[in-house]
């Protein structure tokens, strides 16, 4: 059990959304491939002793200082024209922004053939979960005809197209994809994310791999999972996004998924005793 076991489960899914490989009316929404000047390194104020773990993501300017990378604002304004491939382009910018969040998805052209987009990377910004922001502003949840769900955020900036892009602004993360062909979406095991079975981890946490046992308010998700993902929003001890698939009962069911309970990992035998001895 990781500190108290108190369990917190959102749920994620791949989406199917309109796209093509070529911009064409209809279709100029572009989905970016990883851009050339995406880079680690660490700010030329960042005093050396502070320069531990991993480096930050971010670009080398005109002067050759190194900054954070462009945000979704920037981004959707053109600052990666020439530094990023557009690998496909979507109907509806709405569609994709949930794509991303879920990392990776299907475009399907009105031909009928299908290309299945995997998460590549992403710019190096923080996270912004707009329900959160969202119901702290009053425009979803109790009181306001949109619930606290995907399925309200996405009702209401389609009922609010002024305020759509700059609500959906606030979260300056932004993600880059890849192609990918096989067995469905990869997680970051590198292996097939599977639904009911795959959440997404905090590895600080739960190393990847390892058995989750989940007891929680929601009985569709009690059982049994395997941490085989990460998140940019699954952050902390206990905090689990559980895996449902492709196709509208998966979106309904990730997209309305919040429960609560209890998780143990489980872990080989020794391992605790010999953490301990540490």
């Amino acid at each position: 059990r990781i500190g108290d076991g108190k369990s917190f489960v959102t749920g994620y899914y791949e989406p199917e959304i309109p796209g093509q490989r070529s911009q064409a009316p209809g279709f100029d929404v572009p989905a970016y491939g990883m851009p050339t000047d995406l880079v680690r390194g660490w700010p030329e104020e960042t005093p050396p002793e502070q320069r531990t773990g991993r480096m930050p993501l971010g670009r080398y300017d005109e002067s050759g200082k190194f900054v954070p990378y462009f945000n979704r604002a920037e981004i959707e304004a053109g600052a990666l024209a020439g530094k990023a491939p557009v690998i496909a382009w979507a109907a509806d910018p709405i569609e994709l922004f949930f794509l991303e969040i879920q990392g990776s998805g299907r475009l399907r052209a009105p031909d009928g053939s299908v290309m299945q987009l995997g998460y590549a990377g992403q710019n190096g910004r923080g996270y912004t979960a707009l329900g959160q922001v969202m119901k702290q502003r009053g425009l979803i949840g109790e009181g306001t005809a949109y619930p606290t769900s995907m399925q309200g955020i996405v009702r209401y900036l389609r009922d609010h197209p002024a305020e759509a892009k700059g609500i959906m602004d606030l979260n300056e993360s932004w993600v880059f994809f890849t192609e990918i062909t096989g067995d469905g979406p990869l997680g970051s095991l590198g292996v097939p994310v599977r639904p009911r079975t795959s959440v997404a981890a905090d590895p600080a946490f739960v190393p990847l791999g390892a058995p989750v046992l989940i007891d929680v308010d929601r009985p569709e998700v009690d059982g049994l999972w395997v941490a085989q993902d990460v998140g940019g929003a699954i952050k902390g001890a206990n905090r689990f996004d559980s895996f449902w698939g492709a196709g509208e009962q998966a979106r309904a069911v990730a997209g309305g998924m919040s429960a609560r309970g209890q998780a143990v990992v489980l872990l080989p035998k020794g391992t605790l005793a010999r953490l301990n001895a540490q």
